[in-house]
């Protein structure tokens, strides 16, 4: 029962918040643009959004409303992170269409593929709790927000998660799991998901993201 509600929970909440966005959907960036805008961000997440380390998250093929809202949130300052620190005078110095045309620019670039570690029990796990989540824990499946291969939802603005970088994943579940990672319309929602998660459930978790893909 516990996981039924919070699956609706969930849901209802997804419904209400793509909806009242929609008028902001058809608003699109300017890819062209927004490369031009991107010398900074190319640091830690690569020229084309493809970050080389596993700490920093990989941008490329993220939808632009995920990545609009959270520069949104680390130019007002309610999202906080050491690294994205050094560049918020950067960000503060961009309108709304500069972020818009940033964020157009990595949802057109494809990302790179990850390779989950081969190892049976860690990937078992991970595609247990992906797909249909744990009734008992009260972890309710990865796939109702971020689709059955990862890829998200850009109208909702549910991050895609295939392939993204493994400790980004790690940290980012913890911070969500700690109440540190508390910015954004969805930051409750992921902190009740990942409140049952247990480190070897989270970096099963990491580990499958990693390597999931269509």
């Amino acid at each position: 029962m516990k996981l039924i509600l919070m699956f609706l929970t969930i849901t209802s909440f997804s419904i209400v918040a793509a909806e009242k966005e929609m008028p902001n959907l058809a608003e699109k960036g300017n890819a062209n643009a927004g490369s031009n805008l991107v010398a900074t961000c190319a640091a830690c997440h690569g020229s084309d959004g493809n970050s080389v380390n596993s700490d920093w998250p990989k941008l490329a093929g993220q939808n632009q409303k995920y990545i609009y809202d959270q520069l949104k949130l680390f130019q007002s300052g309610d999202r906080q992170n050491a690294l994205m620190m050094a560049v918020t005078p950067y960000l503060n110095t961009l309108k709304d269409e500069d972020l818009l045309d940033i964020a157009a620019f990595y949802e057109s670039n494809a990302t790179s593929v990850g390779q989950a570690k081969d190892d049976e029990e860690l990937l078992k796990l991970g595609m247990s709790l992906y797909r249909g989540g744990n009734l008992k824990k009260g972890i309710p499946a990865c796939t109702a927000c971020h689709s059955v291969y990862g890829n998200g939802n850009g109208l909702a603005g549910f991050p895609a998660v295939a392939g993204q970088q493994v400790g980004y994943l790690t940290s980012t579940l913890k911070a969500y799991r700690s109440g540190e990672r508390n910015a954004g319309d969805y930051a409750s929602v992921m902190q009740a998901v990942s409140q049952n998660l247990s480190d070897e459930d989270i970096d099963a978790l990491a580990n499958y993201m990693h390597g999931l893909y269509k």
